[in-house]
């Protein structure tokens, strides 16, 4: 199946979920959004789209992700972080940012606010920095309103985090 120029990871189906980021650098902190989809069983597509570096690109794939059948948008991004706001401007989807504490980032401050910081009218749902497995959780639990199988494995997939505490508190416990 074609997914166009957009996609680098033909995982699954069609793609609902669009995860995003300014630079190819994000990536092994946007990977956590990719891999919790994976596991949730969620199609999603990945790519490198900048707010400053490639104005058109960005425009282009915002405008047309809906069209494409992409339900939710993540976008990370570090420094003036300008991605998921612009793109939130662009889209009526809703969009997920995930402020990353980049190397010209003072310590993820500026992420987070350019990414909290949205005028009335623009929303953007923020996690915290660097959270991008937060943030394909966060999507999967919006698309899982229309999805009782991806319902299933939210609840799977929580109960699995819950046994993973339990089991630690008992060996903590013995000692």
């Amino acid at each position: 199946m074609d997914y166009g120029p957009w996609s680098i990871n033909k995982n699954m189906s069609q793609p609902k979920i669009a995860i995003i980021m300014g630079s190819k650098s994000d990536l092994n902190i946007m990977q956590d959004a990719a891999d919790v989809l994976k596991e949730l069983g969620v199609a999603y597509e990945i790519t490198v789209v900048s707010a400053h570096r490639t104005p058109d690109r960005m425009f282009s794939y915002a405008r047309a992700a809906a069209d494409r059948g992409i339900k939710v948008i993540i976008a990370g991004a570090g420094g003036a972080a300008h991605l998921p706001g612009m793109v939130a401007s662009l889209t009526h989807l809703p969009v997920i940012g995930v402020p990353v504490k980049s190397s010209n980032s003072i310590d993820g401050w500026d992420s987070i606010l350019s990414i909290l910081q949205m005028p009335n009218g623009i929303p953007v749902a923020t996690v915290a920095l660097n959270a991008a497995k937060n943030a394909g959780i966060l999507a999967a639990q919006i698309l899982s309103t229309a999805d009782e199988y991806l319902v299933a494995n939210l609840i799977a997939f929580k109960e699995k985090l819950k046994q993973v505490v339990e089991a630690s508190a008992a060996e903590m416990e013995k000692q």
